[in-house]
């Protein structure tokens, strides 16, 4: 059995409204851009926050970390890259944001999140199994 691409990559262009008084990105901004992929990454699996919580789970994020590298400006286009690396007890995604030209690494980021019970608030050591379906793991 063949493992499933648990990465997603999406394009954007930080927009006027983005930048900071150095007229580059302010690094606040950069958590919307992640967010943005890690959607489109969960949209992949038909497993994004409306299903997350038909399913009966909320996800909060628990950890988010970011490395500045380098600086994006106005309307330059950029790739975000979202990968899962881990989903047996926390759902855990890396980021890469690169210049989409040059392919110059700017940030890199990872962000954790875990399985939140909607109807008791109890938190899951273990990622509920619809998680596992959704992005076609086989459990260990």
């Amino acid at each position: 059995m063949t493992e499933p691409d648990l990465s997603h990559s999406i394009e954007l262009a930080p927009a006027f409204h983005d930048l900071d008084p150095l007229d580059i990105v302010w690094h606040g901004h950069y958590v919307k851009y992640l967010e943005i992929a890690r959607c489109a990454l969960l949209a992949k699996f038909n497993y994004d926050y409306p299903q997350m919580r038909e399913s009966g789970y909320a996800w909060p994020i628990v950890d988010m970390r970011l490395k500045y590298v380098g600086s994006a400006s106005f309307n330059q286009r950029l790739i975000v890259q979202a990968k899962i690396v881990e989903w047996e007890m926390r759902l855990k995604i890396e980021y890469v944001i690169s210049d989409a030209l040059s392919g110059q690494m700017l940030t890199k980021a990872h962000t954790t999140q875990v399985a939140l019970s909607i109807a008791t608030r109890e938190m899951q050591y273990v990622c509920p199994a619809v998680l596992w379906q959704r992005l076609g793991v086989v459990p260990v």
